[in-house]
């Protein structure tokens, strides 16, 4: 890539990630990152539960399974380079039904073939060995899956583009891109700025924004809110590390689970509600305009057709804290709903097909001088150094 400009939207870990990879691989590429926000890392990456995915679900051979496994090695080492929050505290997947099993055994396998290190199977009695509250007739033990702090991940990223004479312009909210003879115009309400190259990676507007720059609709993002609850701290010391359940393989989300932040709190969560606005932390939250993306997108109702009954399940669950804690004390039976509170909430920027399909794998598009990426969810942040170089490399073999 020769001496030139280019522009990323979106300051959370993706758009760092690629931001700070092209400072560093291309000295002398001046590089400005624009977000609406006043500061990085405000959404997806802020409200994340901080999990470094070691590999476990994806289908091999796919983006996803390629780029966790690298990205996990790459954030590790960054981590310990700059002295950031990292710890391998290591994650039970718990089989609590014999279907359970089956289907725990199914994802060893595929565990298996991306390489998951120091995957093993273990029985009823050594779960107690490693989370000496949980239960369940099986599990497998992932010793390598850890926690972050990803919101300093990425500031930490953010800090290495401006040192390198990089640009972060914030409250900068993106409302065209076009074409000109001299590049790639990025206008906002008072300003503007031309690259020559773009790259998009809008998040929970990813869809939106692609679009001002001439991408196709689909897939669109429908966003889904999870909740979590937090384990009040005389309980806390119950779960180690990470307790997850057997995903159910029709859904890209991966169950209400325990989990163990980095500061020492222990969440559990999330539930995937189907949200009214695309930053719609509230069941209060509703936005108009969003609403009318969700009915006018043919996938949206699709999709509603073949799983209304999970997302009655779901609603049911974010009302009812009683509902949603029965389904986490299969998992660990000791904390219950009394040993717990209602905490944050996050939204996933989760792309649909016009067919309905919930898009599993990660999709970047091309278009031209603009690089889109459409669907980056789960495990997009512990693949957010890997995705930065693969993104990095498309741009390079374009111009050799």
């Amino acid at each position: 890539m020769p001496e030139q400009t280019v522009g990323i939207i979106g300051a959370g870990i993706i758009g760092m990630a690629i931001g700070r990879e092209l400072v560093h691989r291309r000295p002398g590429t001046r590089v400005v990152v624009v977000d609406k926000e006043d500061r990085v890392a405000v959404h997806q990456t802020g409200h994340n539960s901080g999990v470094v995915h070691a590999g476990i679900y994806y289908e091999p051979g796919s983006l996803k399974a390629t780029l966790c496994a690298r990205g996990r090695q790459l954030l590790r080492d960054y981590c310990a380079e700059k002295q950031l929050p990292y710890d391998e505290v290591g994650k039970l997947v718990v089989a609590v039904t014999p279907d359970d099993v089956v289907r725990m055994d199914a994802l060893a396998e595929r565990a298996g073939s991306n390489a998951v290190p120091g995957l093993r199977r273990i029985d009823a009695g050594e779960i107690p060995e490693i989370e000496p509250h949980a239960t369940g007739l099986a599990a497998l033990h992932s010793p390598h899956t850890a926690i972050t702090d990803y919101p300093r991940v990425a500031a930490a990223f953010a800090d290495e583009i401006t040192a390198a004479g990089g640009e972060i312009r914030l409250s900068f909210p993106v409302t065209a891109v076009t074409r000109a003879s001299n590049g790639i115009r990025i206008g906002s309400d008072a300003a503007a700025i031309v690259v020559d190259r773009l790259i998009v990676c809008a998040g929970l507007h990813s869809d939106t924004v692609a679009g001002l720059a001439g991408d196709r609709p689909g897939p669109r993002i429908v966003p889904f809110r999870g909740e979590y609850m937090l384990v009040r701290p005389e309980k806390k010391e119950l779960v180690r590390g990470l307790i997850y359940p057997v995903p159910d393989p029709r859904y890209p989300f991966l169950g209400v689970h325990f989990t163990r932040r980095v500061n020492g709190e222990v969440e559990v969560g999330p539930n995937a509600v189907l949200a009214f606005a695309r930053e719609g932390y509230r069941r209060s939250a509703v936005s108009a305009r969003d609403l009318r993306d969700l009915a006018t997108w043919p996938g949206t109702w699709r999709m509603a057709r073949r799983h209304w009954r999970t997302g009655v399940r779901e609603v049911h669950g974010s009302l009812s804290a009683r509902a949603y804690m029965r389904a986490a004390q299969r998992y660990v039976p000791d904390i219950g709903v009394h040993d717990v509170f209602r905490a944050g909430s996050g939204v996933r920027a989760q792309a649909v097909d016009a067919g309905g399909d919930l898009v599993d794998d990660f999709r970047i598009h091309r278009l031209g001088p603009i690089t889109a990426v459409r669907n980056a969810p789960s495990p997009a942040a512990t693949s957010s150094m890997a995705i930065a170089e693969h993104v990095a490399d498309v741009l390079e073999r374009e111009d050799e």
